[in-house]
């Protein structure tokens, strides 16, 4: 899947307070891992999940691997109302 920086970024800000600890927990994962794929960069105590940028307008492209954490948060943001 294909998306922009800035669009990845807004859909992890959209969450509600807890959701990216919610998400790890799930899937068995550390936080900063979760806050990675959401385009952080803490890899002393996260991994990198299948992400690859490419610079340019809006934050660039980010093309994920595996859309298992941005499906969770989406099913987060619909239950949440948030679009």
């Amino acid at each position: 899947m294909t998306i922009t920086f800035n669009e990845l970024r807004r859909i992890k800000d959209s969450l509600p307070d807890g959701s990216i600890k919610m998400i790890a927990n799930k899937l068995d994962m550390s936080v900063e891992t979760v806050r990675n794929y959401f385009g952080g960069a803490n890899y002393k105590e996260g991994e990198t999940v299948g992400i690859h940028l490419e610079k340019g307008p809006n934050g660039g492209i980010v093309v994920l691997d595996d859309t298992t954490i941005l499906d969770m948060a989406m099913e987060i943001l619909e239950k949440e109302g948030v679009s």
